[in-house]
């Protein structure tokens, strides 16, 4: 019998009432059971980048100390390698440590897109290209379920921003959305049938994705064939008999707001509004999953710490990207005389803030592996803090005018860009920027290494020899950095996303983050590579680009309908790995598109001396677009150019081939007037975005005197007294939850708490929230003066529950 079978056998002893519970969570973590037919509660619990499993009772926003794990490096810099196997060689670690922690499911990985620089979440994210994010994450999760423990692919969908995130409404076109944004899930649901997928926080074209019957339904199930078990962000569900209809299984986490949406299912289906069908289905892939967890446990097991710290070494040191070495600055010659400045040197950025903080089972640094590996090197702190120390900064100077090589650790803190916020700026901290300038004019062989979460500007990168980005490498970041630095390992990271040089630049400068109530994505499908190409944008830094210690050489191309073969040869005297690229264009599109687009991709590794004929085969979903007007993806015929690159700005051969198309372009020739025909800048008009849409654009900010609903969230009501009431309460039982310093943290903490919505206040209330507490405190906002008056008094009595963290 099936696993699915067996569930369904299961389910139909369950009473309703049964099969509601199994419809959220049992607390923070876990899932409820059915003790009397042998299904345990399981636990789900954090990612993307290592394991984040919490003993005992959780904080109440589930953030607090974990048990140690390996910390990998994260996507933003794994997604450097452009290397399936590793990618898949982290997942096999990363389900090896579930195993020993009797964790089922794992939360990730994450591949929205990078819409803009300034996401805080970017560095738990792939790439800006749909294709490279959907690859990876499919390859990580053919890792991890290897190994029999589930993954969540999130945050499914359009959820590109920490600003607003659990409110916010995405307004984006369908060509985007399906093109962009839905594909690296559409990649990885189709290619390794991850056990969940995670709903996002926002709203989708006005409806929340726990609602959203046509993204969870229509599209992931019936289209795409996903038969796993969609669960909700942490706080993500809106109205729990609408996300029934809508096929949302798990309601996490758990808690006595689940309990009252638990009963909220069962009154629905008495009444009509529900069929027991609708809920039996969902208890069933609930229970599969349970049953997959019970069959593929491995009682006892135990993994090798010492091997997955190496797993994580070699990850940080593929992933580096080195953007400059003039005059051959690196490889660090034996012997030299070196200078190593700046805090982060002895005291890494490894990881970003939130959610996906690994409590590391061991922690590298690099000045002591770069000691390890036969350097010797005097040590200056550099910075401390955000302004520039010019007492710290005149130290650095006088040791790198005494070294042959002076080697700068810098980047972005924490409190830069975490989970919660967005950033602000593009810039790096004064302390960093300035140390970098003082010290290249002092040494004129100076590195910099960047440890940071997305990109920065780098103005000063002229005046500088050599530039390695290592993003956020992990716990054995320090070692793989050495292991770069002094050619160990021959660099072969080239960008995921594109560095622009200026913020003013980026796509969507002028609609990011959007308003209180919507982000409008009116910059379409025009997104990373794709907006600065077809603009003719210069980037500081472009997708695909590193550079390696040796040198390839490309030719002989030859097209054959979708087999690209051409050989590669290594003229160096190294052995290395090229990251080979191949775009299309059509330039006489019908269609408005992007000057060229990523079809394929493939890691070549070769010795010294060595060709090799390579072969990669293009997908025939390569040549499509989605047509609006027939719903659906089709092929424009006609012949396509094909780029055999380097980067997005380093073509090494230029080919044709053609294809069969279905002439169904000509149904979209009423878009022809619109500007993202001629794409030269980063304005896109109302009235050209409106008609892409389909419909008028919603209001982006809420209307003076609009009434409030369990969706306003505590920033909307801090003003008044009721909201500063709530907001001083949930701020002090945070922290007095988390119990952790740090700025980063603290800034974190605040702005979810100002983005947080009423109806999610449950999580804060450690269950001593009652289940009616966000519509108590509506009414009171909203009503007349006697209601207001009456709920008034049981708001107070609520607070004092709160506060006194008392049970209902």
């Amino acid at each position: 019998m099936s696993q699915s079978a067996r569930a369904s056998e299961l389910v139909s002893q369950m009473t309703l009432e049964e099969k509601a519970s199994l419809c959220s969570g049992h607390n923070f973590w876990y899932t409820k059971g059915v003790e009397r037919l042998g299904l345990p509660k399981v636990m789900m619990t954090d990612g993307p980048h290592g394991l984040r499993k919490q003993e005992g009772s959780a904080d109440h926003i589930g953030i607090a100390v974990s048990v140690p794990a390996t910390c990998f490096p994260t996507a933003s810099a794994t997604a450097c390698s452009f290397d399936r196997e590793l990618l898949a060689e982290i997942g096999r670690a990363m389900g090896e440590e579930c195993q020993q922690e009797n964790v089922a499911v794992i939360l990730g990985p994450g591949v929205n897109i990078k819409r803009s620089p300034l996401c805080g979440r970017n560095f738990e994210y792939f790439s800006e290209d749909p294709l490279l994010s959907g690859e990876l994450a499919a390859a990580m999760i053919d890792g991890i379920q290897e190994m029999g423990v589930g993954t969540s692919l999130k945050h499914y969908t359009a959820n590109d921003q920490e600003t607003r995130r659990m409110t916010i409404n995405t307004i984006v076109d369908m060509r985007a959305l399906r093109e962009i944004y839905l594909k690296p899930f559409e990649i990885a649901v189709k290619k390794s049938a991850p056990w969940t997928v995670m709903c996002s926080y926002n709203l989708i074209n006005g409806t929340y994705a726990s609602d959203n019957k046509w993204l969870m339904t229509d599209v992931l199930r019936e289209e795409w064939g996903f038969s796993g078990l969609v669960v909700t962000d942490w706080g993500a569900m809106n109205d729990r008999v609408k996300a029934v209809l809508a096929g949302l299984d798990l309601e996490m986490p758990g808690g006595p707001g689940s309990a009252a949406n638990d009963a909220k299912i069962v009154a629905a289906v008495r009444d009509g509004r529900l069929k027991e069908y609708d809920v039996h289905k969902l208890a069933v892939r609930v229970t599969e999953m349970i049953l997959n967890f019970q069959s593929n446990h491995k009682e006892g097991f135990s993994y090798d710490k010492e091997k997955h710290h190496s797993i994580a070494r070699k990850a940080a040191a593929e992933s580096c990207v080195l953007l400059k070495n003039d005059e051959n600055v690196l490889p660090l010659k034996k012997g030299a005389k070196l200078a190593v400045i700046g805090d982060m040197a002895k005291s890494p950025r490894y990881q970003g803030a939130g959610s996906s903080r690994i409590n590391p089972s061991k922690m590298d640094n690099a000045f002591d592996e770069l000691a390890k590996l036969g350097f010797s090197a005097e040590y200056a702190e550099g910075y401390k803090g955000l302004k520039a120390d010019d007492a710290l900064i005149a130290e650095a100077v006088r040791i790198a005018k005494d070294a042959e090589t002076a080697l700068i650790f810098a980047g972005l803190p924490a409190e830069y860009e975490s989970e919660g916020f967005d950033r602000k700026t593009l810039e790096m901290p004064e302390s960093h920027t300035k140390l970098i300038q003082e010290v290249a004019k002092a040494n004129p062989n100076t590195v910099v290494v960047l440890q940071l979460g997305s990109p920065v500007l780098t103005g000063w990168a002229s005046d500088v020899k050599g530039l390695l980005v290592s993003y956020l490498g992990g716990q054995a970041g320090g070692g793989g950095v050495a292991d770069v630095l002094t050619g160990e390992v021959c660099p072969g990271g080239k960008l995921a996303e594109s560095w622009p040089s200026a913020l003013e630049d980026t796509p969507a400068y002028h609609y990011f983050p959007g308003g209180s109530k919507t982000v409008e994505y009116r910059e379409s499908i025009f997104i990373g590579y794709r907006y600065y190409d077809t603009a003719e944008k210069p980037v500081a830094w472009a997708f695909g680009q590193g550079l390696s210690y040796t040198s390839f050489e490309y030719g002989e191309l030859q097209i054959n309908n979708d087999e690209v073969s051409f050989t590669l040869k290594n003229t160096g005297t190294t052995a290395g790995a090229e990251i080979v690229q191949i775009y299309l264009a059509k330039p006489d599109s019908k269609i408005f598109r992007p000057k060229k687009w990523l079809a394929a991709f493939e890691k070549i590794k070769l010795s010294s001396g060595e060709s090799k004929t390579v072969k990669i085969k293009i997908d025939k979903e390569a040549f499509q677009y989605y047509n609006t007007a027939k719903n659906n993806w089709r092929t424009e015929g006609g012949d396509y150019t094909v780029y055999v690159s380097a980067s997005a700005i380093d073509t090494r051969l230029t080919g044709q081939t053609s294809t069969q198309g279905d002439g169904d372009e000509s149904l979209l020739s009423g878009q022809s007037e619109l500007g993202y025909n001629n794409v030269s800048d980063n304005k896109f008009s109302e009235s050209d975005f409106s008609a892409l849409y389909g419909k008028p654009l919603p209001p982006q900010e809420r209307l003076p005197g609009e009434a409030y609903t369990v969706n306003s969230t505590l920033g909307d009501i801090k003003h008044t007294p009721i909201g500063a009431r709530i907001l001083q309460e949930a701020a002090k039982k945070a922290s007095e939850s988390l119990g952790l310093g740090g700025e980063d943290v603290k800034r974190m903490v605040d702005a979810m708490l100002m983005d947080m919505p009423l109806r999610a206040l449950g999580m804060m209330g450690g269950g001593a929230m009652p289940p009616n507490f966000a519509e108590l405190v509506i009414s009171t906002l909203n009503g007349s003066k006697l209601s207001r008056t009456i709920s008034t008094i049981k708001f107070a009595l609520a607070m004092a529950r709160f506060k006194k963290g008392q049970n209902n």
